[in-house]
């Protein structure tokens, strides 16, 4: 089978790539590796994003947002940010003029709606789930054989397949791994307070700990800690996790009951040396991946995707959607926004976790002074809106 294009990862940044390219003209496959989930009591669902309100608009673009359910999706309409001497820095959806700063889903709920758009009639061809065997390059299309033994080929190949992406691995991209020796502990609470829409996040010298609201009177946690404390956390009881997490944030929201087990993954960042090669393009974790401190990781993503979109829509009819002078101005546009995000969450991360006096007065005094000068809060937080 022949396409102009060939998604490989179908998560929500893939999946909203091929949504995207509908109005394109493009033929385009999607192929993902695991099943559709098996209907389930509607849990909540460990991984949660901050979704920014400009992915909210690409995501209503592709015909997603709309179908939400939004009784699950909670605004974000202001974050306080702790530095560990008592500086404090905040951010006000109002004083931004804005409605709101961003907004905490679940990624089952907002892959569910993505592959419910690709399922219509003019959507594309969809492999699900599919294993991929091997990917060979030639100068005129990419060839593409999968384990069942069927073959596919295309003018254009896009990686979307995570941060240890196989497209990137057969494209003989290798790309720079910086572990960070910590792991992010996720899980989700009941709280005893209100938290008013409201983000809170504490750079510690041990680890950085993120609470963001959800609906119905719940939050969902982002503690990033060394390997160990990560073991032992994941180690407690339930009860025990909780007034863990509760000193740990002040008590700021009261009392905590646990409703998810919590799950722990490794942190850790990654920059290939190029996005994009004949035929390939890298999209999200599989073109980058950064510390979750900015919470700014699938917004990442999603901005690679909608700007490749636009590089593919508007390549003119006889323009080879796979050429390399093409593909190139989607690697110049991305390359400012990547790496500045690369660098200041990896600045961010290194400065906090450090136990020097010198570097603690510093960061606490550089957290106090930005919550003053106004212009500089809006210029940080305008870019996160994106």
């Amino acid at each position: 089978m022949t396409f102009d294009v060939l998604i490989i990862g179908g998560g929500p940044v893939g999946a909203s790539l091929a949504c995207a390219l509908k109005p394109s003209g493009l033929s385009v496959a999607l192929l993902e590796a695991q099943p559709p989930p098996a209907p389930q009591p509607k849990i909540w669902d460990n991984r949660i994003y901050a979704i920014s309100p400009g992915t909210a608009t690409f995501l209503a673009q592709c015909n997603a947002w709309q179908k939400l359910d939004m009784s699950r999706v909670q605004p974000v309409e202001a974050m306080r940010v702790f530095g560990d001497e008592g500086a404090e820095l905040n951010f006000s959806a109002y004083q931004l003029g804005v409605s709101e700063l961003a907004f905490i889903l679940e990624n089952t709920q907002l892959e569910e709606v993505l592959w419910q758009e690709l399922q219509k009639h003019n959507g594309p061809t969809l492999f699900r789930p599919v294993r991929c065997n091997s990917l060979v390059w030639h100068d005129d299309a990419a060839q593409l054989r999968l384990e069942d033994g069927q073959t596919l080929s295309a003018r254009l190949v896009v990686g979307a397949d995570g941060a240890g992406s196989w497209v990137r691995q057969q494209a003989g991209i290798v790309a720079p791994l910086t572990p960070y020796n910590q792991h992010g502990v996720v899980a989700n609470f009941t709280t005893e307070k209100l938290h008013r829409a409201t983000a809170f996040q504490w750079f510690q010298p041990d680890g950085i700990l993120a609470l963001l609201p959800l609906p119905q009177q719940m939050i969902s946690m982002v503690w990033s800690v060394s390997p160990e404390k990560s073991a032992t956390l994941l180690g407690l009881s339930p009860e025990e996790l909780c007034a863990q997490i509760a000193i740990a944030s002040h008590h700021t929201l009261g009392e905590l009951r646990l409703i998810t087990p919590p799950v722990a993954f490794p942190l850790r960042m990654l920059s290939p040396p190029r996005l994009v090669k004949p035929r390939l393009a890298l999209v999200g974790d599989a073109a980058h991946s950064i510390h979750p401190l900015a919470g700014q990781g699938v917004n990442l993503g999603f901005r690679d995707v909608r700007q490749l979109a636009q590089v593919l829509l508007q390549r003119g009819a006889q323009t080879d959607c796979g050429n390399l002078s093409l593909l190139r101005r989607y690697e110049r546009t991305r390359k400012e926004d990547v790496l500045s995000l690369l660098l200041t969450t990896d600045m961010m991360k290194r400065l906090f976790n450090n136990h020097n006096p010198a570097l603690r007065i510093a960061r606490n005094l550089g957290l106090a002074a930005t919550n003053h000068i106004t212009p500089l809060k809006k210029m940080l937080a305008r870019h996160a809106l994106n």
